[in-house]
């Protein structure tokens, strides 16, 4: 009878986190989903004067997307440690999902470093 209940907290906890996992990511879709003007005249909103000024707006954009993906590693990480309720499999999985988000957290914090190698490169 306790395996099937176990059994039973087991399947409503995977439906639990995989609800909370997919609105997580709609939620960050939804975010960085933009809706295209509804007139056809193209409004130019900033043009590069330089390439390190390119080179520094791509360093923006990956670092923004780098910290964005690891912060949503690191709440995966969490959500799976606090509903996985002792079961070795769910914290072992809440590890990984936890260097993820270390590993994104580092590499947008090395993506400014990238960047000035570019621009030595190429000379800017």
């Amino acid at each position: 009878m306790s395996s099937t209940r176990h059994g039973r907290r087991s399947l409503v906890h995977q439906r639990i986190v995989t609800t909370g996992t997919v609105a997580v990511v709609a939620l960050v879709l939804s975010m960085s989903v933009s809706i295209p003007a509804a007139h056809a005249d193209t409004v130019v909103l900033a043009i590069a004067g330089s390439v390190d000024e390119v080179l520094t707006n791509i360093r923006n954009w990956v670092m923004g997307i780098l910290a964005g993906l690891a912060t949503v590693f690191l709440t995966i990480g969490g959500v799976r440690r606090v509903f996985g309720g002792g079961d070795p499999s769910e914290q072992e999985k809440s590890k990984e999902a936890f260097k993820a988000a270390a590993i994104g957290y580092g590499l947008a914090a090395l993506a400014p470093l990238v960047v000035t190698v570019l621009k030595g490169i190429v000379g800017a």
